[in-house]
């Protein structure tokens, strides 16, 4: 190739062989019709596309794992592949926890708070903190030979209605038992004078007189220990029976006025029942013998074996109350 043709081209190489544009006046357009635009042949013109075209979206992929392969998660979340949770060993799946597992643990709670409340309630009961070890096993004797006594009366029942039901023996059985009650009736009634073991006990006046509070107080004691017969005598040896009606007032000069009829110092109360149970009710902390000796007064209380309750009281005639036939 000769140094003309370098100079033509004025590349100093060869114009590439091929259909040349037409040469013409500069700045005038390229006449053939299907000529590309010269600005697009330009190299600063920018690119220029008929319709914007988005890319594909593509949804991550799940990938199933394999059992015994081994999972990249940083490389998987880089390509934006969502692995599926998968139980092993490394942590425990999530449980949820049911309306009636919720409903269960809260009736337990419900359940531990009140046996909480209700042992501090009884572990700070101020009258039980305050008895001594000695009169919580007095009255723990008392109410075991209580039960005893009411175990005896409910065998003696069941043996006279067993004999009543008997045939040939009922009808003596019954006159028997009929007279049984009347009698007992009747010392209750304090109709009938009665004998049995019992205790004496005697109220001696201090600075303050003996007031009829507390020989009511006295009285009460010895029926819930289980005083079946009891009757009051003064120092000038009246005495009066002590029933179910019988009433105390405060008479003048330290007397007391026992049903109506007056009655001197010192005062004694001849009672049958257990003696060992009616002196343990006695002697409770803030009882009879502890109110007594505050006054100044004393209690002097003493056993009998044989107590004779012989005072009777005139039967009381019902004007309103009828037996239920």
């Amino acid at each position: 190739m000769s140094s003309d043709e370098h100079t033509e081209t004025g590349t100093g190489w060869p114009q590439p062989a091929g259909p040349g544009r037409p040469s013409g006046p500069a700045g005038e357009p390229d006449p053939r019709p299907d000529a590309p635009d010269p600005d697009e042949l330009s190299p600063l013109a920018p690119e220029r596309s008929a319709s914007p075209v988005e890319p594909p979206v593509q949804e991550p992929a799940v990938v199933e794992p394999d059992e015994g392969a081994t999972v990249d998660l940083s490389r998987a979340a880089e390509a934006g592949v969502v692995a599926p949770a998968v139980s092993g060993g490394g942590g425990a799946p999530r449980r949820r926890v049911s309306s009636a597992g919720v409903m269960i643990a809260a009736l337990l709670a419900l359940l531990g708070f009140t046996l909480v409340v209700q042992f501090k309630s009884t572990s700070t009961d101020p009258t039980v903190a305050a008895t001594r070890q000695e009169d919580l096993v007095r009255i723990l004797y008392d109410l075991n030979s209580r039960e005893v006594r009411l175990r005896q009366d409910i065998a003696t029942l069941e043996e006279s209605q067993r004999q009543l039901r008997s045939g040939q023996q009922g009808r003596q059985a019954a006159l028997e038992e009929a007279t049984r009650r009347a009698d007992e009736l009747g010392i209750l009634a304090g109709t009938l004078p009665a004998t049995g073991p019992g205790l004496s006990v005697r109220f001696g006046a201090g600075e303050k007189p003996i007031s009829a509070s507390r020989v009511l107080d006295a009285v009460q004691e010895l029926r819930g220990a289980g005083a079946e017969a009891m009757q009051i005598s003064g120092g000038d040896r009246a005495t009066v029976r002590i029933i179910a009606s019988t009433f105390f007032l405060d008479g003048e000069g330290g007397s007391l006025v026992v049903d109506g009829r007056r009655l001197t110092g010192p005062f004694t109360i001849t009672v049958i029942g257990d003696p060992a149970t009616m002196r343990t009710a006695l002697n409770i902390p803030g009882g009879v013998v502890a109110s007594v000796t505050g006054d100044g007064g004393k209690l002097i209380v003493e056993d009998r074996e044989a107590a004779e309750v012989s005072a009777l009281h005139a039967p009381i005639k019902l004007e309103h109350a009828r037996p239920v036939s």
